[in-house]
């Protein structure tokens, strides 16, 4: 059985292509523009794991993959390069790679005759609710006011309606702020935490981080197992599942696990709440994981504790 993971290469496709091999699955990685082929990988390119380059708003690229590979399932992590990757930039790219690969992805889903197709959601989905936790039977508001809450909600609707019409099982996995290894951006707070500390900084060098503020932290091997949990169970009762820590994290927590793994950090933070940033100012600001424990078994194994040391070693190998 082979899954096909759109944005394969990317941080969350590279540890969920770990955990579906480790789960019998072969896997198919996607490329656009941007190759990773980190070690824990190593021994399984060419053999159980393969790389294809794909643009998702290309129907004539999704079709040469069909005839190449026996699809079984698709696991649709891709969203837009924000980088100079490209002729397209900004608003441009977001309505060509969101609209045409969802539609791509869905028509490929439905010509292979896949078991299952997971659509990356997020928690930003959340936005306007005045407090969690965030439940998967929560009214949304109605509306979009950044990229990743506009197309999510887009990937929501559409692919529900696609998926009753066309009888295809489809999954929305909304994913909480997922941090760890192989992650190259040092937007996340978590890896600007650590890497300021391993780099004997006082502080964030660009940012004022409050203690209090807090987020709904996942550590990517989580969320790896989540998603192949639902991506390969036999049945799914629900169609929307939140995947997260289960819990809100505050920064203050961050540094006092990052200080215990780095004892030598003099990592300082900004006292109380910030009142600019992100969701910080809401209260619960975590998802609920009732409903994913209850159909696939998925509960958190990588608090912060067992996470950060992990996450900090790796970073001692990798990173300069």
């Amino acid at each position: 059985m082979t899954t096909l993971i759109t944005g394969g290469l990317g941080f969350i496709g590279l540890h969920t292509a770990r955990a579906l091999l480790d789960a019998g699955q072969d896997v198919v990685l996607t490329q656009h523009s941007v190759r990773r082929e980190p070690d824990f990988l190593a021994d399984e390119w060419g053999k159980r794991a393969h790389i294809e380059q794909l643009d998702v708003a290309d129907a004539d690229a999704w079709a040469a993959i069909g005839r190449k590979h026996k699809i079984d399932g698709i696991v649709h992590l891709a969203a837009p390069s924000y980088g100079p990757q490209g002729p397209m930039h900004g608003l441009d790219a977001e309505m060509h790679t969101n609209m045409l690969g969802l539609t791509n992805v869905l028509e490929a889903a439905r010509a292979w005759g896949v078991k299952r197709l997971s659509l990356a959601s997020s928690i930003v989905v959340y936005a306007g609710i005045a407090e969690g936790p965030f439940r998967e039977d929560m009214p949304l508001r109605p509306i979009g006011t950044n990229t990743t809450e506009t197309f999510k909600k887009m990937f929501e609707v559409v692919g529900s309606y696609y998926g009753q019409q066309a009888k295809l099982d489809i999954v929305m996995l909304r994913i909480a702020n997922i941090y760890g290894p192989v992650h190259h951006s040092v937007f996340h707070q978590v890896t600007r935490l650590v890497i300021a500390a391993m780099k004997g900084e006082t502080r964030d060098p660009d940012r004022d981080v409050h203690d209090d503020d807090p987020a709904d932290y996942c550590y990517v091997k989580d969320c790896a197992d989540a998603i192949t949990r639902l991506q390969l169970a036999d049945s799914l009762p629900n169609r929307v599942y939140n995947i997260g820590a289960g819990r809100q994290t505050t920064n203050r927590e961050v540094v006092d696990a990052i200080k215990r793994a780095v004892p030598e950090s003099q990592l300082e933070l900004e006292p109380g709440r910030g009142q600019g940033r992100g969701v910080g100012w809401r209260d619960n600001v975590y998802m609920d994981l009732s409903r994913i424990k209850a159909d696939v078994g998925y509960e958190p194994r990588w608090p912060l504790d067992r996470a950060i040391p992990d996450y900090v070693e790796w970073l001692k190998t990798h990173e300069s």
